[in-house]
């Protein structure tokens, strides 16, 4: 983030809690004189608590009743002292408060305990750090797929255009382990890094690790050094938008029709064939059988591109006497209902998976 950015909403930050400051003081204040005048008619006047304590409201807020009893000498200097010392105090919390209001503070407070609110509420969820460019493409992504996730950002602006876009979004440094555990870290599934800084990624990366390890965490990186130290530093998948995007275009100029295929099938747009991933737990039926035993290209029309082992072996175009084992990731394409189809099949005990592109429950 610029700066000048930082400062900013440094700047606002401070503004805020300065009239939040101001008003407790204010009040503070107003609390101490009710004390004072009532410890004061009692030893001054010799009245009953309850007799003080209505004295010193009726001279606080200058009502007009009157006294409820005479006063002698020492009485009256007492109350005129009350009675400016209140008008003082009450014209200074009016003032905070009228500011308060013009600037916006009570609106901020029922936006952040909204926030709050939602971000209790979150689970299994997806974390976006900043709000640029790279990380509104990520969020449209993730808006088409209708995966639940949270955007965090430093700047009060994108903030706010992340909300008038309707995602939900809060303000926070995300390389404080503060600000990730007010997005519910150790609940979420994946963290996406897309802050401008080599740096700030890093760090983000390296808490969100240390407070939720089995987080899958994605960067980004502007050179091949950055794309090191943050896999050192426990990312699991790091991208560089410069590397990607020039191997991208030589591919586009090299085999423009392949790369028109992956890119439908890839991207969140209308397509007829989409790749997706599905995990075998102890509960599939097929563990230990092969693919010809199964007969899941016939039974559902899903194509089974590759298997990834547990130990991290990959097995690009299986053949029919691959076997299934427990915790095989496999990686299918297929139609939308191909793909809900083969779902049903492996996972019969979980039917939380919706079609591609569409909007999760």
């Amino acid at each position: 983030m610029p700066k000048s950015e930082k400062r900013d909403s440094y700047r606002l930050d401070k503004k805020y809690k300065t009239i939040r400051l101001e008003l407790s003081l204010g009040i503070l204040f107003l609390i101490s004189l009710v004390l004072l005048g009532t410890i004061g008619y009692s030893w001054i006047e010799g009245w009953s608590k309850l007799d003080s304590l209505f004295m010193t409201i009726i001279m606080l807020t200058t009502v007009g009743f009157g006294e409820n009893q005479p006063l002698d000498q020492n009485g009256r200097v007492f109350t005129i002292s009350l009675i400016l010392l209140g008008l003082f105090n009450i014209g200074y919390i009016g003032n905070k408060f009228t500011q308060a209001i013009l600037e916006g503070y009570f609106q901020e407070l029922i936006r952040l305990r909204k926030q709050r609110q939602i971000m209790e509420s979150l689970d299994r969820h997806y974390i976006v750090c900043g709000f640029g460019r790279t990380g509104r493409q990520v969020t449209l992504e993730f808006a088409e797929e209708g995966v639940p996730f949270v955007i965090i950002d430093n700047n009060l602006e994108q903030v706010h255009q992340a909300e008038h876009e309707g995602y939900r979004a809060i303000q926070g440094d995300a390389t404080l382990d503060e600000s990730l555990l007010k997005l519910g870290i150790t609940r979420a599934i994946c963290l996406v890094c897309t802050l401008p800084s080599d740096a700030e990624n890093l760090y983000t990366v390296l808490s969100a690790k240390t407070l939720n390890p089995k987080i899958r965490a994605i960067a980004r990186a502007s050179n091949e050094e950055a794309i090191q130290k943050m896999r050192r530093g426990g990312a699991d998948e790091v991208i560089s938008p410069y590397i990607t995007g020039g191997k991208r275009m030589a591919a586009a100029a090299l085999r423009p029709q392949v790369m028109d295929f992956v890119d439908g099938i890839l991207s969140s747009g209308n397509s007829s064939f989409y790749i997706e991933e599905f995990r075998l737990d102890r509960n599939c039926p097929y563990l230990e059988q092969t693919l010809r035993d199964a007969h899941l290209r016939s039974r559902t029309g899903a194509l089974i591109l590759a298997i990834r082992r547990v130990d991290g072996t990959l097995l690009g175009g299986p053949g029919a006497e691959t076997r299934f084992l427990e915790d095989d990731l496999l990686i299918c394409m297929g139609t939308s209902d191909q793909l809900r189809k083969l779902n049903q099949i492996l996972s019969p005990l979980d039917q939380s998976f919706t079609s591609p592109r569409q909007p999760h429950n």
